[in-house]
Order: C-alpha cells, then structure tokens, then sequence
C-alpha cells in the first residue's frame, strides 16, 4: 500500500548540527504512537538548502514547509497536520517585516528564483540509498553515454553545453577533458577536487552530503570520455558526513554493478577511491591536490606543464570540481541546446552560491548564471536583517573581491544578459557571471557569497582574509609567504590606529607584486580583498588613518568602548554608569556634562547611538539603557555642582564672535567659545532662544521648565543673547563684520518644510509640519481638526502626530508612510508610543493628490508602493503600485517628508550653497566660502539629531578659536579610547544572573492623550543602580592599570557583565 504523506527530513550538515536528527526520531516515534506508521514515511534527505531555518521538514504531497522544527513541536505538528489536516501556521516560514507564514515550499522566495541542476534531488531522496537517485532518473545518463555515444561525442557535447569550471577558474570543461584524451601518456585519471576550504562556502560538501551519486555519475561519464580506469575523490576529513555518504554511494554503486568491471556490460571498466585531505588550504589549488594524493606535502608546482599533460603521477590527469561533475549528467541527458538556454551568452548553465553573512536567508542556492546580485541579495536572500543597508559582497572566497553597493566609481564594462558589454551604474545590477566578476575585480571562485551590512569594516575584512591567505599560504614562494605577511601587518596597523597614508601606497604596490608574480593560482589571487577595498572603500582607509575612526565600530584599537565611540559629542556612558553603579551620583554628572552642556535635554530627545553600539545588546541581551540612566543622574543631582574650566584673555586677547541661531549648535558654540575667553553675542529671530529645542520638539517629551533652565545655565558674562533679530532681515554678515565681530557662526537650523508637489497642497487645512509644530509649541495655537492625516516618517512627523492628537477637536489621527515601518527614520520608542496612544500608521503608501471641496481639504489620495532597488539612502526604493489608489477623508493634513535650511538670502552676503540648499562648507573645518564665517548644525546637515547639533556647535567654536589665534585649522585627531579608571563594583550572584533590561516607567495612557505632561519618567534608584550594574564595562581594557591587570582580571570579568 503506497505512502499518502512523505515527511522530508532535512539531514544535511547544518540541520544535523541542529537536532534534526532528533526531530526525525520524535517525528518517527508520534507516527508510530498515533497508529500512523502504515500511511506516513519519514525519510531522511540531504541537505535542502534554506540552512537558517533548520531544522526543516517538508511534507509531501502539499508541498507544507516547516522551519526551525525543535522535537518538542512534533506531537503538535503530527496531531494537527498529519491526523487532523490543518496545517501548523506557526512552524511555517514567516517572512521578514511580515504577519503572514508562507505554507509551500514553492512559494517562498528563496526558493522561487531558483532552478535546480547540480541539486536537482536536494531535498527529495535519501542520498544514502541508490534505489532514490535511480528512481529520479539517476544512471540513466551514463547508460546513454555508455551505449549510444563515443568518447568523442560526450566531449563535444560538454564543449556544445559551454560548461565551465565551477571551482572558480572557469575553463572550458569540454577543452579539459579534450587535452586530456588527446595528451600522451597512459593510464589516464581523473579526480573530483572536494577540498571546500573558503570561509562560509559549502556547497560541495552539500552536493555529497545530498545527492553523492550524481557526483559518481559525472565522474563515469568524464572517465569513459576522456579514457580514464580509475579516479580519486579528494574530500577534507573534517567534513564527516560528506565523507560517509559519498563512501557509502560509491559501495552502492559497486553492489550494483556501476563502478568497477565492464560497467553497463560494455569494455568500460572504472573504479573510485577516496583520499581525505587534511584541511590545508592551498591543496584546492590542482598541483597542491595531486601531491597530496601521492602522499606528499600538499605544495603546488609551477605550470606548465598542466595537470591534463603532467599530472597525478605524472600522467594525463583531468581535475574538475565537485558541481563541476554534478553538472555533466543532466547535460548528457538533455542534450548541449537544453543547457546553453540557461545562463548567458558566455556563462552557461546555473552556479550554486552558499548565501552566507548579514542576509535574512542563509543557505545554498543554484541560480542561473547572469542573475544580478540585486536578485540575488533582495528577492532570495530576502535582504538585511534588521532593515540594515547593504554594503558589499564578497565573491569567491578569501581569493574573491569585495563588490560594494550603489554606483562603482570607474563605471566598468560588463557583459550584459545577451553577451553585449555596457557600462555598469550600479554594483547591485551586476549580472554574476565570469566575466563580469573579473572586471569588477572578484571572481567567481567555488560560489562562496558574503553579504556585509553596513557594520562591516572593509579594512578589517582585508585583514581578515589577509590572516587566513598568509595563514594558509604553503610557502613555497617568496611573493605569497613574505608578501601576504607584509600586507597582512599593514593592515593590522591600520585597524590599530597606527597606519600613515605611506602605507596605502606600500599596501597597493605590494598587493600588485604578489598578483603578478606568486607561484600558484591562490597566491596570486591573495591580494583581491585588498585591491578591491582599496579600490572601493578608500575612504574607510583614509579615515582610519586621518581621522583614527572606524565607523563600523569593528577596530577595537580605533573604538575603545562602542558606546563612548558613537556619541557624537564624545561623552563616556561607561564612566558615568560605572559611577552610578557605585552610588557616586556627583561623579556621574560631572562625566557627562564635561562633554555635553545640554545633560537634560540629551536625556530625553537623544536619539542613543550609544544603545545601538552597546556590546551588550550584540548578544542576545539588550543594551544598557543608557539614556533612561542618564535621565536618572541629571534628575538627581543640581547641575550647579559642575563648575566648568574658563580661560582668562586679556583684553587684547579677547575677541568678538557673533553666533547667529541659538538652537542647540549655535548655543553650544557660544558656551564653548565664553569658556575660551571669547564674548559671544548670540542673534535670535524668534522671541527666546531654544531654535528647533523649543519650537519643533513637544513639551511632553522636552518640558519647558528643564529646557529653560538649561538654556539659562549655558548664558553667562561673556554670552549675550539678542531676540527679534533675523539675519537678512534685520542684519547682514557685512554689518556684523562691520561692528567688530572677528568671526561668524552660522547656525539657522533648517526651519522650512519640504512640499509634496502635488494636486492640491494649497488648500486650506494643509499644514507644513514646522509651522504647525512651531503654531502650538510658540503659539499655542490648535491648528488640528477632526480626522488627521500626516505625511512622513521622521521624528518630526510622530511629534506632529502625537501634538495633533492632544488638540480637543481632534477625532483620530493616522500616519502614512511611504516605506515599510522597519525603515522609518523616526524613534522606535516614538513609534511605539504613538501606536499606544491609538494613531494609525498606514505604511507603504504614498500621497498622490489632496482632494479638497471649496479650497479646504477634504481627503487624501494614495497609492500602495512595494518596495524596489535601494536609493541614494541605502534603503529600498517604494515602487507604486499601479490600480492600487485608494482615499482617505480627512479634516487636517500635516506635511512632514523633510525640513530645509530658510536661507534664499545668503548668497548674496558671499556665502555658497550646495544642491539641496545647505551651506558649502569644508567638512573637517566647518569654514564657509567666506574667511571668518563658519556655520555648523542643520543648516550645513540638513535636518539632523539634537547631539548631533550640540557635536557641530562644540567642534565649530573650536575651529573659531583656532582662527581667532591664528592657528592652523587641520589639527592631528586622536582616537576616542576610554582614559579614566573606575573601580569596577563587586556584584552580588544575584545581580551577575541579572540580564533583563530595565522598562523606563511612562505616564499612564488616560493621563497622555489630552495633556502635555511628560510621557516617559524617570527610573527609581533600585532600577537605575540594577540597570548600571549590567554593563559590561569596556573600558577596562584600555583603563585598568597594569599592576592591577594580572590580579584583578578574573575579578573584573566577573563582577562586571
């Protein structure tokens, strides 16, 4: 009686190591329990190839896919699915930023896109019983190799298909085994090159843990054509299972008469054995391969002679590699036209890639040659985890080159999808085929793909490849042995923060050596990494050198502790939390307002970057909570006790600085200048100082009494603050030049509201988001009226939302968003509250016309997008969709897509603009196009974060003081590295298994809706100390001094986290 329900289980290497195995015997254990076993077969495969989501589970005939099974879901799933019926929706593929599970295996992207040759049975049979590889058509490609064609016919029948060699060289299959046949010698071999030694690769350890007889297959008809009697299989020995299971295939294949004697009952006679490689590296390259073979070191030779002439003892020897061999008996079977239908003019056939690093979908892939990494990345790979931007791509192992995102900077050549070469905009539009690969500076190599996010160092990638080159090298020549170790120092010098721009020059020209003059194919291809994130990434180069910053936080000897790393104004989190984890309230203020003179404000409008560096949170932990902690200390102590450093100037000294803005930049330059010994006259346009603080932020999450104050801390002796008085309108840079001031800083802001540019956006009940902003928080006027709508996705569109939704007349708020939730710019935290508080958010819309009736609003029409390639932003471009528009009644529409420097009129006081409409400045010095104007914070960014702001107002005042001194501008940097030592506490054992995250306590909900009290409060002392005693303190490292190291280290790793 035959099976109605076949359960695939996945048992290649990665789902083994996950318990498959385990989920097998639960799954055969409730078949059996539940009277099942008669109607249900549980057969074990190979490896399936979606290697993230195991352990998998395929049932059949449905086609139901299930994921990360653990034997505690089988009594579920076998009561439910496989008793009852019903599909189990929760162990079903979920895919990223989505509710909804894909129940069949076909319909799930990664497998979509996909079309199977080399792992045509993955997934489908047991490889370890050649009764399934027959039963899938196995051996029947040798039959007719055997019986209807000659040697000649097969070759060129491979030469017809154009297959190339899938271990990354690419030459023609054909032309090998043609050189062979012809070349004179006898006996002749062939051997299949399983020596996967590329970091991340496995693909064809897969293909022999999955499907073992096609490989076997392959390899006869090769032999029979090119006039081999026997072949080797060189397999590392730490691959185990690939090892057994292509022991056990080529058993089988002897039981059953297709190796060994007068095979097929034909004069061809044919035998395999198996050598295991011990794990060198550079016995993947063919020379190294056959002295390994023999029983000697595994060292290459110089070419020629070629293996095809001179080869495994010294005979005619045709090496291919394992997809290679995969690749041979479906073209037999289908005939040289089937297989150069796929693929591209010149790279014929599908590559199978081992999709691997930042990418929501790891695992092994067979793609058509051509597809472009786009594709690739995106529609299988499903993309970056955690909506990250994609960086680069590796191709081809530690030999390949690192491919970057967004448009390539010398625009190469490549072939296109119909063999015609053009010119390439964009990385992401690179069709993955030999050629291709080559003229971006990558190769093909065996089909290793990492996919790097924009946390990834590129020069701590070459360094990394460099380590495991050199480390591998065999040292056989002077190039590879001494120049791989001279580039690898190189770069450890950079990552360390010790590197000169000298070195670039050092890096590429040795870098050049080595690839023109190494012995062997690995050597010479060693340097790839490096002149490809040269070629690429040269500013990461230039900026760990010039600016001693690593902006991937990777370069521990560049970033010291993340944390203090990212703040932009260089406050060290790990200093005052570890005060505050000792009770010491007073030495934790002092270390944060040393570096920032807006404590209070930074703890509640702060965007952290800090949290998002935390090493804490790259664990499965979350980070410390570092601005609720900072919130605790600011609240606690009067910041009176802080008594900052003043320089005293002569009078001769002593200059004039006019500081025009009085936002966070433009206040926090004129505290730094007065503490310089400079007086400082500040120019406001509004009624109080404060900019964007006061005008744009709502009191309910920046009160108005700890703004002011804090504002009125930062005016002393040597500031003055003038209101009512606007540039262009009530002065001019000439008249400020013109009263004495020495120098100017230009800090406006950007206070002018982007518009959409579309049908109707002048009618009445449409407001800028600024200005509604700016109604209320100056006014407080109540600009919001019945159904609300707001357009945007940044902080400043939440602020209008959760304003609009505190105005009495207000019936219901909604957001819409052009892009998925995930990719908002706005706080999560933000976020989260104002779904709490009950505003919608309509995502992946974008406004097409604003209807009105009577020239006052009356609703809203939109589109729904998908998302498509990235943008200039690095994030997916929102594609619409056409037959998707849709409207929306609505009384009040707030426009929040961006804001804009308001200054039309600064030309024309000799001050350049950028497109966009910023100010022209020099980045490392903030100076304008006009000597002694400088300008910092939004107007020279654009709209940016408040610390960002406060950073351009700290290091703009010290530009103006370097001016003001006539000194040079371009000062020497100094990396960001923890200098203070803290004592570390002593945690109880309860404290140290203490991981959970602290909640920050908030207002509750029938107290947020219609007030504007602040929403989020303030953690109590048990759970700020609680929290504070969480981090892992690393500064340590850097810190601890020396003669405590040896003796305390233990007690440091222990009683901190």
């Amino acid at each position: 009686m035959p099976y109605r329900v076949h359960c695939m289980v996945c048992a290649g290497t990665g789902c083994v190591s996950n318990r498959s195995l385990e989920v097998r015997d639960a799954l055969e254990k409730e078949i059996h329990h539940r009277g099942l076993a008669g109607e249900i077969q549980v057969v074990t495969t190979g490896c399936n190839g979606f290697c993230g989501a195991g352990p998998l589970v395929m049932v059949h005939p449905d086609g139901i896919f299930y994921q990360q099974l653990t034997p505690k879901d089988i009594p579920y799933l076998v009561e439910e699915h496989l008793l009852k019926g019903r599909p189990v929706q929760k162990l079903m593929y979920l895919p990223p930023e989505s509710k909804t599970p894909v129940p069949k295996m076909s319909d799930i992207p990664f497998f979509k896109g996909q079309r199977l040759i080399a792992l045509r049975n993955r997934g489908l049979i047991d490889p370890e019983k050649i009764d399934e590889y027959i039963a899938r058509d196995g051996y029947t490609a040798l039959a007719k190799a055997l019986t209807q064609m000659t040697p000649e016919q097969i070759i060129a029948e491979i030469k017809a298909a154009g297959l190339r060699g899938r271990g990354g060289a690419g030459f023609t299959t054909g032309v090998k085994w043609e050189k062979v046949r012809e070349a004179a010698g006898e006996p002749k071999y062939i051997i299949c090159n399983g020596d996967e030694g590329d970091p991340g690769a496995f693909m064809d350890r897969s293909i022999f843990e999955s499907d073992p007889h096609s490989v076997i297959e392959g390899m006869l008809i090769g032999a029979r054509a090119i006039g081999a009697r026997w072949g080797v299989v060189y397999i590392r020995n730490e691959y185990p299972l690939a090892l057994q299971r292509i022991q056990i295939a080529i058993d089988q294949a002897r039981e059953y008469g297709l190796l060994g004697e007068n095979i097929f009952e034909t004069d061809f006679s044919f035998d395999l054995s198996v050598t295991r490689g011990a794990g060198a590296f550079v016995c993947g390259e063919e020379t190294a391969l056959i002295a390994s073979v023999e029983g000697r070191l595994g060292d290459p030779r110089a070419r020629p002679p070629y293996p095809a002439e001179y080869g495994l003892w010294g005979k005619p020897t045709c090496i291919n590699n394992v997809e290679t061999w995969a690749n041979v008996a479906p073209i037999i079977s289908h005939g040289a036209k089937w297989y150069t239908e796929i693929g591209t003019e010149t790279s014929k056939g599908t590559k199978v890639f081992s999709l691997v690093g930042k990418i929501n979908n790891t695992g092994l892939v067979e793609v058509p040659m051509g597809i472009t990494l786009r594709e690739l990345i995106y529609d299988i790979g499903g993309g970056i985890p955690g909506g990250k931007r994609f960086k680069a791509a590796q191709t081809g192992g530690p030999s390949g080159g690192c491919i970057p995102a967004g448009p390539l900077l010398d625009q190469p050549i490549v072939y296109d999808g119909r063999g015609e070469r053009r010119p390439l905009p964009d990385a992401l539009d690179l069709p993955i085929d030999y050629e291709s690969l080559t003229e971006v500076g990558s190769m093909m190599g065996s089909g290793g793909l990492v996919v790097m996010d924009e946390e990834t160092c590129m020069v701590d990638v070459a360094r990394y490849f460099l380590d495991f080159t050199q480390d591998e090298s065999c040292g056989a020549c002077t190039p590879c042995r001494e120049g791989t170790k001279l580039m690898k120092d190189i770069l450890t010098k950079i990552t360390e923060g010790h590197g000169t721009m000298e070195d670039l020059s050092s890096l590429e020209e040795i870098a050049r050596i080595v690839k023109q003059t190494a012995l062997c194919g690995l050597g010479k291809t060693a340097p790839n990494p490096v002149l490809t994130t040269m070629r690429y990434f040269r500013h990461e180069y230039e900026r760990h050198i010039r600016d001693l910053r690593c902006d991937a936080f990777v370069c521990k000897g560049l970033v010291g502790a993340p944390c203090q790393s990212a703040c932009p104004v260089g406050t060290e989190p790990w200093r005052y939390i570890a005060h505050l984890a000792r009770g010491e309230y007073a030495e934790a203020y002092r270390a944060i307002r040393e570096t920032n003179p807006f404590p209070s404000v930074c703890a509640r409008v702060c965007d952290h970057k800090c949290e998002e560096r935390c090493r804490l949170g790259t664990t499965e932990n979350q980070p410390i909570a570092i601005r609720a902690l900072k919130r605790f200390v600011t609240d606690h102590v009067d910041g009176l006790i802080y008594k900052p450093a003043r320089v005293t100037r002569s009078a001769k000294e002593t200059a004039k600085v006019a500081v025009v803005g009085s936002g966070p930049a433009g206040l926090t330059a004129a505290h730094c200048l007065s503490l310089d010994g400079y007086k400082v006259t500040v120019f406001e346009a509004d009624h109080e100082p404060g900019g964007m603080l006061i005008s744009g932020i709502p009191a309910y999450r920046l009160p108005r009494k700890v703004l002011r104050q804090e504002i009125a801390s930062l005016i002393d002796e040597n500031v003055t603050v003038k209101c009512g008085a606007a540039l262009g309108r009530d002065f001019t840079i000439d008249d400020l030049l013109a009263k004495g001031y020495k120098a100017v800083l230009l800090a406006v802001g950007a206070h002018k509201s982007r518009r959409l540019n579309i049908e109707g956006e002048d009618c009445d009940g449409v407001y800028p988001s600024i200005e509604f902003l700016r109604a209320f928080n100056l006014h407080g006027k109540k600009l919001a009226k019945g159904r609300v709508g707001v357009i945007g996705g940044g902080n400043s569109a939440v602020d209008a939302a959760r304003t609009a939704l505190r105005q009495e007349e207000v019936e219901s708020v909604i957001i819409f968003y052009r892009r998925t939730r995930h990719e908002m710019p706005a706080l999560t935290d933000e976020v989260d509250s104002a779904l709490q508080e009950g505003i919608r958010l309509e995502t992946l819309v974008s406004p097409t016309r604003i209807l009105s009736r009577n020239g006052r609003l009356s609703g809203i029409e939109c589109v729904r997008n998908e998302l498509g390639a990235l943008d200039s932003s690095g994030r997916r471009r929102p594609v619409p969709l056409r037959g998707t528009e849709f409207s929306v009644p609505l009384d009040t529409l707030i426009v929040a897509i961006s804001e804009e420097p308001d200054i039309d009129y600064i030309p024309a006081m000799g001050i350049e603009l950028i497109e966009g409409g910023t100010l022209r400045v020099d980045p490392e010095t903030l100076a304008t196009s006009r000597p002694g104007v400088f300008a910092a914070g939004d107007v020279v960014t654009g709209p940016n974060t408040v610390v960002d702001a406060i950073a351009a107002g700290k290091k703009a005042a010290a530009m103006i003081a370097r001016w003001l001194r006539g000194e040079e501008l371009r000062q020497p940097r100094a990396a960001r590295l923890p200098a203070v030592y803290v004592k570390p506490s002593v945690l109880s054992e309860e404290e140290r298994s203490e991981i959970r995250r602290v909640q920050t306590p908030a207002l509750p909900m029938e107290s947020r809706r219609r007030g504007f009290s602040e929403v989020e409060l303030c953690l109590s002392e048990k759970d700020a100390i609680r929290e504070s005693r969480r981090c892992l303190r690393c500064d340590l490292e850097f810190t601890e001094p020396k003669e405590n190291q040896t003796a305390s280290r233990v007690t440091a790793a222990t009683s901190t986290r």
